[in-house]
């Protein structure tokens, strides 16, 4: 067999990094995307992602084509293609814990009036992966896919705080930052949480998001490999009040962890068999 020559070598291992910085700044544009957004122009892309304009138009017209994009030719705008959207849905409907977690949460949303919510990290967000909400019509509004700030909900104080030291280390630094100026709040805000964890199993935010809201969060460590994910209840805080979150509700997310654990390892016996 003929060795290749440096010269080649080198040409492959460019087109490789191209390929990788590529698909990387195909994936920013995709990430551009909130829920709220049905669709967006180029030049709101390229606000978003910082990425040049004839990069954003080379891309955009590869997802197009691969069907991650669809491009309204009369408004000049691009949505999320269908393409997208299957593999959004098939990463959720294959996820056990968020199977087995649905029930419980809708349960544990019918009993506060309030929303409950699963979700993990994305950057220096999270993501919901699963909601539920009670019939109420003032519960929160947001839905599988919303954004909520890391530092300042009771999902990111919960998730950061059942981290391990190196890896809140690193997302801790970032997010002081990316806020310099919320970065000693921020700080207060995850000591506490730290405190709360540690003695009662939950941490609390009231307020910290919105005024108007309050929230009780617990991290849970799936045992199957799954990334990390946290839980909370919120609500507003005529329904959730602070010593409604402290003295129930935060107690019942923590059995609402304890059954998902069980029912996870019951699974995962059933499947062996």
């Amino acid at each position: 067999m003929r060795k290749r020559s440096k010269s080649t070598e080198g040409a492959d291992q460019g087109n490789a990094g191209n390929s990788a910085a590529s698909l990387t700044r195909g994936l920013d544009i995709l990430r551009a995307f909130s829920p709220n957004d049905a669709t967006l122009g180029n030049q709101e892309l390229i606000e978003r992602t910082g990425l040049a304009g004839a990069t954003v138009s080379r891309l955009t017209a590869t997802l197009v084509s691969l069907g991650y994009l669809h491009y309204d030719a009369v408004l000049g705008r691009y949505s999320i293609g269908a393409a997208t959207v299957a593999l959004g849905y098939s990463a959720l409907s294959s996820n056990p814990i968020i199977h087995m977690a649905r029930p419980l949460m809708q349960e544990l949303a019918d009993w506060t009036g309030a929303a409950v919510a699963l979700g993990t990290s994305d950057g220096l967000e999270m993501v919901y992966l699963a909601n539920c909400r009670s019939m109420s019509p003032v519960t929160l509004q947001l839905n599988v896919g919303s954004r909520v700030p890391m530092a300042r909900t009771a999902m990111g104080l919960a998730y950061l705080a059942g981290l391990d030291d190196e890896r809140r280390g690193t997302l801790v630094e970032a997010l002081k930052q990316a806020d310099s100026q919320g970065s000693e709040r921020f700080a207060a805000d995850l000591d506490q949480a730290m405190r709360d964890r540690a003695k009662f199993g939950f941490v609390t935010a009231f307020g910290s998001w919105h005024s108007y809201i309050n929230a009780v969060g617990v991290t849970f460590h799936p045992t199957d490999g799954s990334p990390t994910v946290a839980l909370t209840c919120g609500g507003i805080v005529d329904i959730l009040s602070a010593d409604h979150c402290r003295n129930n509700v935060g107690p019942r997310l923590i059995a609402l962890v304890e059954q998902l654990r069980e029912r996870l390892a019951g699974g995962r016996m059933e499947t062996g068999r």
